[in-house]
């Protein structure tokens, strides 16, 4: 029998061995008590199953807070499968299963989700990204090299025309990828149909001009009908790439974009902190982007190095180097998607994200990194092209920066971060 498997992190007052064996009830055929219809057939047939434990250590105090106790709370990693037939190939059943109650129970204080195993068939049952970086790069025109992108700033406030004017400023510089912010989308004031519709036109002057289409993200995100129409939108625009805030609209919502979608989806992770922060309850970005990946996402983010939020270089190295790994098995789809590396990124940070990923399949956005170059955003633009041809030609950016300009004034401008990983 094809089974699912997760590995979770797990702690309780009752003891490791206990408590999975709890979570494996909890999330199969079982409750607190044994039913009559629970016979050892429908066990046999359906039951989770715990596959492995390995104890890590144990503390006097519970790292969460928890109803019951008791006089030492054991730490340890458990797998636990189940058979792939008690979920069929749903993601939202998947989710259900593999991070659902178990979250609230008692016998748990920690929980956390650090991957998830699938068999080739649940995987090719999905549709997954339609375009990923090859995609991406076609749309792009054989873009070659990292995809040098920026958000909209500031991320609220600019009407249509302010946007456009913005763009046209980026598209002269050269940019490859402009955004629109996570908290841009449809409201009174900048309304998606009419940035759509000014975007678009200097998109296609630029076009006409240079042969080159720069990929502008519309944030599209909204109830699934509404963004459905979105799409419809920008597709009669010959618009390429839209944003959906994942987190916000759900496995359905992204599957529901990927079914009617003909542009480049980039999965924007509003929200992640939610899941992410604590080391004692959540899921880790490893097991999370595989969820997003097979509902259908293109783009995903992973944060970026000295960022600005909490997680560690090693963190985000280990997120981007999960959205470009294959799914593993016999006739699995690869289903890869291409990181976006963003959250205070500069000049500084190209070469690095290069080297962590060894190779080109990432999209660098910098905000205030081009927005705040002292030559203005066009500059910043430049900039951020010379810092990723200087780690194409293996030199190190400050001694690319002597005969580059733009470069040197960012590098002047931006403080050198430190970068663990």
């Amino acid at each position: 029998m094809t089974r699912i498997t997760a590995v979770y992190d797990i702690e309780s007052p009752s003891g490791v061995a206990h408590a999975a064996a709890v979570m494996a009830g909890e999330q199969s055929t079982g409750t607190f008590v044994r039913l009559a219809a629970e016979t050892d057939a429908l066990r046999e047939r359906s039951a989770a199953r715990i596959e492995s434990i390995e104890i890590s250590g144990e503390r006097p105090e519970p790292s969460l807070p928890s109803r019951l106790t008791g006089p030492r709370y054991e730490r340890g990693r458990v797998t636990v499968s189940w058979p792939v037939e008690n979920i069929g190939h749903s993601l939202t059943t998947l989710l259900s299963t593999v991070a659902g109650n178990l979250f609230e129970l008692a016998e748990l204080s920690a929980i956390r989700l650090l991957d998830i195993d699938l068999p080739s068939s649940f995987v090719a049952a999905c549709p997954g990204p339609q375009f990923g970086a090859a995609g991406t790069r076609r749309m792009l025109g054989g873009h070659v090299g990292p995809v040098i992108g920026t958000i909209i700033k500031p991320s609220v406030g600019l009407d249509a025309a302010g946007t456009a004017a913005l763009v046209q400023t980026l598209v002269d510089a050269d940019i490859d990828f402009i955004k629109d912010d996570e908290l841009q989308a449809n409201g009174t004031y900048c309304p998606l149909a009419d940035r759509v519709k000014a975007v678009t036109a200097v998109l296609d002057r630029h076009a006409d001009k240079t042969g080159r289409r720069v990929m502008y993200a519309f944030n599209i995100t909204d109830e699934i009908e509404q963004m459905w129409r979105n799409l419809e939108l920008l597709e009669a625009k010959n618009a390429t790439c839209a944003v959906v805030c994942i987190n916000a609209v759900g496995l359905p919502g992204v599957r529901a974009v990927r079914d009617r979608s003909t542009v480049v989806i980039h999965g924007h992770r509003a929200g992640w902190g939610l899941y992410s922060r604590s080391p004692d309850i959540g899921v880790s970005y490893v097991a999370w982007q595989k969820l997003w990946r097979l509902a259908g996402a293109d783009h995903l983010h992973v944060n970026g190095l000295a960022n600005k939020f909490t997680e560690s270089d090693a963190v985000v190295r280990e997120a981007a180097l999960a959205v470009q790994t294959p799914f593993p098995g016999d006739g699995a789809p690869a289903f890869t998607a291409m990181p976006v590396i963003s959250s205070g990124q500069t000049a500084w940070q190209v070469a690095p994200s290069r080297a962590l990923l060894g190779n080109d399949d990432f999209i660098f956005c910098a905000g205030g990194g081009i927005m705040s170059h002292p030559g203005g955003p066009g500059a910043g633009v430049i900039a951020l092209r010379q810092a990723a041809e200087a780690a194409r030609q293996g030199i190190a950016v400050e001694d690319f920066a002597r005969s580059h300009g733009e470069l040197k004034a960012a590098l002047e401008a931006f403080r050198k971060p430190s970068i663990v990983v």
